[in-house]
């Protein structure tokens, strides 16, 4: 059922995203777990404590979003199996794990306001999708930060639930929801998070491993080009999975990715993912983002192909 319920969720999610009107009336599923990483953040993660009593307290919040993540995805499926309309049931709760709408709509005001020339907008824009500091990045350091975005999104946003969902079913999909959050919110190395946020970081880190490869793989699939990139940068990049679709969205556009980038007024000297073209532009946001829509249409024949296997 998890195969045909994919590609389903898949076409639903293409076509009506998650509507700004549902969202304000309803938030997104996400946002519960966001609420409760940040109530069991405040309750455990106490500055004064000791170092080792933050990290047992975070494996304890990374085990209590897997066991409300599981038995929330088991008690859907249960009352599918019991439904006429049991499928449909599983669609509507798998569709809002996966982002390709949100994603393309995200990165796609980035390209609309550079070509316009309004640096201020696409500064604005990119900011909303990255961690960096925007305030100071020229006109191709906003389009790198949206391609960059864009890419290491496919596998976060798309690729690994897609994987898990298949894998997995509902309590696959939403326990990689679940701990992909944490690690957006608590899975950071500055001091307030390091020892909290570890088991969500690693567990991330874990659940991504599969997902980070397939997406670089066929991003250069459906590319063309960029393995001889993959294979060579992927490692450059600190995250043990962030490189490999970062290093084949570098090498499909023939761009150079990521290099010295700000954090809260910090420049981290980061290497150059890739050996073209530093000098993004925002047409080179929109080619990005034509190859994520084929990369994303391999994904609807993965998915089919492997409903018919079975």
């Amino acid at each position: 059922m998890a195969e045909p319920v994919a590609l389903a969720a898949l076409a639903l999610e293409a076509a009506v995203g998650w509507p700004a009107w549902l969202y304000a009336r309803i938030g997104h599923p996400v946002g519960g777990f966001a609420r409760l990483i940040a109530a069991c953040e405040r309750r455990w993660n106490r500055p004064k404590a000791p170092e080792q009593r933050r990290r047992r307290f975070g494996v304890a919040t990374v085990l209590l979003l897997f066991l409300i993540a599981i038995a929330a995805g088991l008690a859907i499926e249960a009352v599918a199996a019991h439904s006429s309309f049991g499928w449909l049931v599983l669609v509507i709760a798998a569709f809002p794990g996966l982002a390709q709408h949100s994603l393309y709509v995200h990165v796609r005001p980035v390209a609309a306001a550079l070509a316009r020339g309004d640096l201020t907008a696409a500064r604005t824009a990119v900011g909303y999708i990255v961690g960096r500091d925007t305030a100071r990045l020229d006109a191709p350091g906003v389009a790198r930060a949206a391609i960059e975005s864009l890419a290491e999104s496919f596998c976060d946003g798309v690729v690994a639930p897609l994987f898990w969902l298949l894998v997995a079913g509902l309590p696959g999909l939403w326990a990689y929801k679940a701990i992909n959050t944490a690690d957006s919110l608590i899975g950071h190395r500055e001091p307030r998070w390091r020892a909290f946020g570890w088991a969500a970081a690693r567990t991330d880190d874990l659940l991504n491993l599969v997902p980070a490869r397939l997406s670089g793989m066929l991003l250069c699939l459906a590319g063309g080009r960029g393995w001889r990139t993959l294979w060579r940068d992927a490692g450059k990049h600190a995250s043990p999975n962030a490189g490999w679709p970062e290093a084949a969205m570098a090498g499909a556009l023939g761009l150079r990715l990521a290099g010295p980038i700000a954090y809260d007024g910090v420049v981290a000297d980061k290497p150059w993912i890739g050996d073209g073209r530093a000098e993004a532009t925002a047409h080179d946001i929109r080619r990005a983002l034509a190859l994520y829509v084929r990369t994303c249409g391999l994904l609807w024949i993965l998915a089919g192909g492997v409903a018919w296997l079975r």
